[in-house]
Formats: C-alpha cells, sequence, structure tokens
C-alpha cells in the first residue's frame, strides 16, 4: 500500500535517475536492458529500482508516461510563445517526433502491449485533447478552420506517422504534416 508521506529528497533523485537512464536505454535502442543494468547505470541497487518500479514493465510505463506528459504539457506553453495557428503547427512536429521516440521505444512497448494496461488509450485521449486546445484557439482566432476534432487529427497523424518502418520517414511525415497544416488553415475564419 503506497505511503501518503511525501518521498524524501534521495529516493527523488534516485527515481529521477532510474528514469532518465531507463528513458535513454530504450530510446537509443536497448529496449532489452536488464534492469540489474539499469540500476547499475543510474548509480542505485537493484532493490532500488524495484523500491520504486515492481516490476520492468512498470518501469517501461512510466518512461513512457513521461514522455506523453512533457508532450501534453506543450500545448500551453506553445499558446504562451506563439499565435495559435503557429503554437498548432510546432505541436503537430512534436508529435511526429513522438512518433519518432515511440519508434526507439517500440521494443519495450512491446511487453506492455499484451497486458491489460490503459497507458496507451490514455494517452491517445490526452493527445487528442491537447490538439483540440489549439484547434479551438487556432479556430476562436481565425486562423484554423473550425470543425475539425482533436481526435480526427489525431487519426490523421497517427497515419502519417504508420509510415515509421520506412527509411527517411520522420522528413516525409514532417512534409506530409506541413501539407495537412495548410489544410487547416484553408477556410479559416468562414464558417464551416
Amino acid at each position: 500500500m503506497p505511503s501518503s508521506r511525501p518521498m524524501r529528497a534521495d529516493a527523488r533523485r534516485n527515481r529521477a535517475a532510474l528514469l532518465a537512464t531507463a528513458r535513454e536505454a530504450f530510446l537509443t535502442g536497448e529496449a532489452d536492458a536488464h534492469v540489474e543494468e539499469i540500476a547499475r547505470r543510474a548509480g542505485v541497487a537493484v532493490g532500488t529500482l524495484y523500491r520504486h518500479f515492481e516490476t520492468r514493465e512498470a518501469l517501461i510505463e512510466e518512461v513512457y508516461r513521461q514522455e506523453v506528459d512533457e508532450l501534453c504539457a506543450a500545448p500551453a506553453e506553445l499558446l504562451g510563445l506563439h499565435a495559435p495557428d503557429e503554437a498548432l503547427r510546432h505541436f503537430l512536429l512534436l508529435l511526429v517526433d513522438h512518433a519518432a521516440v515511440g519508434k526507439g521505444m517500440a521494443v519495450a512497448l512491446e511487453s506492455i502491449m499484451a497486458t491489460d494496461s490503459p497507458i496507451f488509450d490514455d494517452a491517445r485521449t490526452r493527445m487528442a485533447r491537447a490538439l483540440h486546445q489549439l484547434l479551438e484557439a487556432g479556430a476562436a482566432a481565425g486562423t484554423i478552420r473550425s470543425g475539425v476534432s482533436g481526435r480526427t487529427l489525431l487519426r490523421a497523424l497517427g497515419g502519417i506517422c504508420g509510415m515509421h518502418t520506412t527509411e527517411g520517414w520522420q522528413d516525409e511525415a514532417a512534409q506530409i504534416t506541413a501539407i495537412l497544416f495548410d489544410g487547416l488553415r484553408f477556410g479559416a475564419g468562414n464558417a464551416s
């Protein structure tokens, strides 16, 4: 049963080191990195790893969850830095980058696909919500056509990023995303 007490500073540092080490291993193609190796690289004992993550799959889930958290926090920051349409364009490219991260983690993520983990459904829901926020801001500013949902746009991007098994896919995905973005601006400010 999890404690309601806040985590000690050293425990927070250990957890952060484990997550950073695991993320780097998974993203660089070391999907089969053993927990013992991850713990060693993070500078902690394997028991410390298991105190934070009961299973290797729990560690993988948390790495992926962090990726999604960072991604879904981006719209608010982007809207603070850019006009709504530019914020959307930047976020679309971040989603392409996220697909590249997913490709790097694909083998590691396969180990949790067979479980009952709701992580992928949750990630899709959160990404669609983030896109919807940007679409609404763009429509309100008159720079993005209205009537397109975040879920629909996420599905379109899923099709684009589904090419990730092809050589040079990321450059092509960025080009296709630019075409998609132009289509979202076409008819902006008009009733749809």
